[in-house]
């Protein structure tokens, strides 16, 4: 006899954090973002030109992401190097890609 296995429905559970960084993540560029952000802190200017995108579009990206507790910024004299701080953000990327994708 095969046994089937129990799928972990718990309606005791909260997702509403992970539902919300999914609604973010979809959208191609923040994915892009957050994905080479796993690897490495990387400022605006570094991030805008690996993606290949104007500033402006760059930086309302991070404002949302930001916004929504996914990454952080760290300010070194007049640059903000901004890194993945959402641990549940870092699973749902690490699940997508293996290892995250860089600019190089």
């Amino acid at each position: 006899m095969i046994e089937t296995a129990k799928l972990p429905f718990d309606k005791e559970q909260d997702y509403d954090r992970e539902s919300e960084i999914l609604k973010v993540l979809g959208h191609p560029i923040r994915l892009k973002i957050v994905a080479g952000l796993m690897s490495q802190s990387c400022n605006v200017k570094k991030i805008w030109e690996c993606l290949g995108l104007p500033q402006a579009t760059v930086s309302q990206h991070l404002a949302l992401l930001k916004n929504k507790d996914i990454i952080s910024g760290r300010r070194e004299g007049v640059e903000v190097f901004y890194q993945v701080t959402s641990p549940e953000a870092k699973k749902i990327v690490a699940a997508i890609f293996d290892g995250g994708i860089s600019c190089d």
